[in-house]
C-alpha cells in the first residue's frame, strides 16, 4: 500500500504549480497517495472574474474551468511523486477525452476534484478524474499531460 498524506496547503500547492490567482483553480489536496491519486478542493465564490460573464444573471463556473481544476490537481500529483522542483517542470495537457458535464457548478459550493492515475511512461501520464460536489458528480474526463523542462526557469 502507498503512504497516504492527509493535506497539502495553499503554500505547498503554490510551490508546486505556476499558477496564481485567477487561474489557480486548487485551494487544498484533502488526500493524496502518492503515484497513483489525490482529492483536491475548490472553493467557488461568486467574487471570481469569471462570473462577471459566465453567466451574470445564473453563475455558473465554466467547464473548461473544471477542467482545468482536473488538470492542477493532476499535475499536483506528477510534481510531488516524482519530487520535481517547483521551478523546473512544467505539466502539459496532450489529450482530453470523454468529458462529460452533468451538473452545473456555482458559486458557494465546494468542488471536491478526484484525480486517479490510470498510468504512466517516461513524461507522459494519463488521468481519470471526476468533480463532485457534495456526493453529486457534476464532470469527468480522461485527460493525459506531459512533464516538460521550463527553460525560462533553468536561466
Amino acid at each position: 500500500m502507498s503512504e497516504q498524506i492527509q493535506t497539502i496547503d495553499i503554500s505547498r500547492i503554490m510551490e508546486m504549480l505556476p499558477h496564481r490567482y485567477p487561474f489557480l483553480l486548487v485551494d487544498r489536496i484533502i488526500n493524496f497517495v502518492p503515484n497513483e491519486s489525490a482529492i483536491g478542493l475548490k472553493n467557488v465564490s461568486f467574487n471570481e472574474p469569471q462570473f462577471q460573464g459566465h453567466f451574470p444573471s445564473v453563475p455558473v463556473m465554466p467547464g473548461v474551468l473544471i477542467i482545468e481544476a482536473m488538470a492542477q490537481t493532476a499535475a499536483i500529483v506528477v510534481v510531488e511523486s516524482l519530487k520535481l522542483k517547483s521551478a523546473g517542470s512544467l505539466v502539459y495537457f496532450m489529450t482530453i477525452d470523454e468529458a462529460r458535464f452533468r451538473k452545473p457548478v456555482i458559486p458557494g459550493d465546494s468542488m471536491h476534484i478526484h484525480v486517479n492515475k490510470v498510468h504512466s511512461r517516461k513524461t507522459v501520464w494519463k488521468f481519470k478524474g471526476e468533480a463532485r460536489v457534495g456526493d453529486t458528480l457534476c464532470a469527468e474526463a480522461t485527460f493525459s499531460a506531459m512533464i516538460v523542462q521550463d527553460e525560462a526557469a533553468q536561466d
